[in-house]
């Protein structure tokens, strides 16, 4: 976010100089102490001005601040040329030349963190919502004793309680693979939301918060679960979770589901042994994928 708020100042820099270099270049031109330089100046607002609209147009302007970068050298060049003209105020042209060293700087720091960015996959985030007939209080309780969270939340095979905000996770991953971390309690209010997030070096980086609602007199609670995670694998990762029926949302929402009988019949309903209809081949894929 910092280095998109920094790519559109430098955008609108470049805007603002271009015009005045387009509009008054003989004035520009004295300032930065060279004379007889006004078609040069015209040029580079032009360049200016393009530079800055390529910045402002991009989602993630990487590509368009790095021919910011090139246009920086090209002025720098002149700013050098002229130095040795016979015409030129040193002092100025020097002064010229810092600013224009310091602007090429902050593009090119700009553009890395930009690069960084776009290479980073985003985490994958999703909300669901549930309502109980039970109150704030009681769901909270219950999550609240992370040991009970195996209990309805399908692929947690346990959670250990290290301490008052610390816990070790263990959960059941595609293909039989296991991922494990350490998650720490960032935020707990009694009765009304419990937030955490994985600490450094986690199989699986994630993050989220649970909230506990009293909903209408006579409604019970409204149950509020929000996770964040970087999928392993990175966008392949998501992508298959998805294809088999892993998608976050579905596996929340699930969870969320199995979390209301735990509270509201003290166990979790199940369809083994029940009969079905024909199951759809991305149904086998995901029973298949299960067993795996």
């Amino acid at each position: 976010m910092a280095a998109q708020q920094l790519a559109r100042g430098l955008g609108w820099f470049s805007i603002g100089l271009g015009a005045a270099e387009l509009l008054a270049p003989k004035r520009v031109s004295r300032l930065i102490g060279l004379s007889d330089h006004a078609n040069v100046i015209r040029l580079m607002g032009a360049r200016e001005i393009a530079a800055g609209v390529g910045v402002l147009m991009e989602e993630t302007p990487a590509k368009s601040l790095a021919a910011r970068v090139g246009g920086d050298a090209i002025d720098l060049a002149l700013l050098g040329a002229g130095l040795f003209s016979g015409n030129s105020k040193r002092g100025r042209v020097l002064a010229a030349t810092a600013a224009v060293a310091g602007v090429t700087a902050l593009d090119i720091v700009c553009r890395k963190k930009l690069a960084e960015s776009a290479e980073s996959p985003r985490p994958t985030r999703t909300t669901q919502t549930v309502s109980i007939n039970r109150s704030p209080e009681e769901c909270y309780r219950f999550w609240r004793n992370l040991e009970n969270l195996p209990r309805f939340m399908q692929h947690v095979a346990a959670v250990q309680v290290l301490d008052d905000r610390r816990s070790h996770w263990t959960v059941d991953g595609p293909g039989g693979a296991t991922f494990e971390w350490d998650a720490e309690i960032t935020q707990d209010l009694p009765s009304e939301l419990i937030a955490w997030r994985s600490v450094d070096g986690s199989d699986v980086e994630n993050s989220g918060w649970v909230r506990f609602e009293q909903g209408p007199e006579g409604h019970g609670a409204f149950v509020k679960a929000h996770i964040a995670y970087q999928a392993p694998g990175g966008a392949a990762g998501a992508m298959l979770a998805k294809l088999i029926g892993k998608e976050p949302g579905q596996l929340v929402n699930g969870d969320l589901r199995r979390f209301k009988h735990v509270l509201e019949t003290g166990e979790i309903p199940t369809t083994e042994g029940q009969p079905h209809g024909p199951r759809s081949t991305l149904g086998r894929l995901a029973e298949a994928f299960d067993r795996a």
